[in-house]
């Protein structure tokens, strides 16, 4: 496991779920605690610091969480990636591989303009598919995806290899699933 602002101490670890053997690690009990809250938002800003980019893209839910008030904190705007049949205006979809199924995700077609540089900012990579999904749909806007940043990644289900073109970044890295 690493640990670049401690955090850890922070996440709840429920073992044997949501199958035998799995440990989930809980990104709940990181926002309910104050100190866990800062220590996230202010690592994820740290990290970001002196990144030439324009804008913050965070899938729903929990990137929204920890997307918002990074983009505020560094002066960036904020685009929602969002579930199916949730954004008003002309969309941009995308079809991806969940574990049982598929699921869909959207984005404004003009909340990405040609040129635009794009962090985007999640609570976990896990095996990568949706942020797969999200990286396809900002390329095909015309945006740039300079970083991908997260707070956890579960390094064991291989999303940092799905994704190996993009410079990926997790404040706290835990070896298994």
């Amino acid at each position: 496991m690493q640990d670049r602002c401690g955090i850890d101490s922070y996440v709840r670890s429920i073992p044997d779920f949501p199958e035998p053997g799995i440990i989930f690690r809980d990104v709940t009990s990181i926002i309910q605690s104050p100190e866990g809250l800062k220590k996230s938002i202010d690592g994820l800003v740290e990290s970001l610091k002196g990144l030439d980019f324009n804008v913050v893209v965070g899938p729903e839910s929990r990137g929204f969480i920890f997307g918002v008030p990074v983009a505020y904190a560094l002066g960036k705007g904020f685009v929602p990636v969002r579930k199916k049949g949730k954004l008003p205006c002309e969309t941009l979809e995308k079809e991806y591989a969940l574990e049982y199924g598929t699921a869909v995700i959207e984005i404004h077609k003009d909340a990405i303009r040609p040129g635009d540089k794009v962090v985007v900012v999640d609570d976990l990579i896990a095996t990568g598919g949706t942020i797969e999904a999200i990286t396809e749909m900002i390329e095909e806007l015309g945006g740039e995806v300079v970083r991908l940043q997260f707070v956890m990644e579960l390094a064991g289900l291989n999303g940092r290899e799905r994704l190996h073109q993009y410079d990926l970044d997790s404040l706290l890295i835990y070896d298994g699933k």
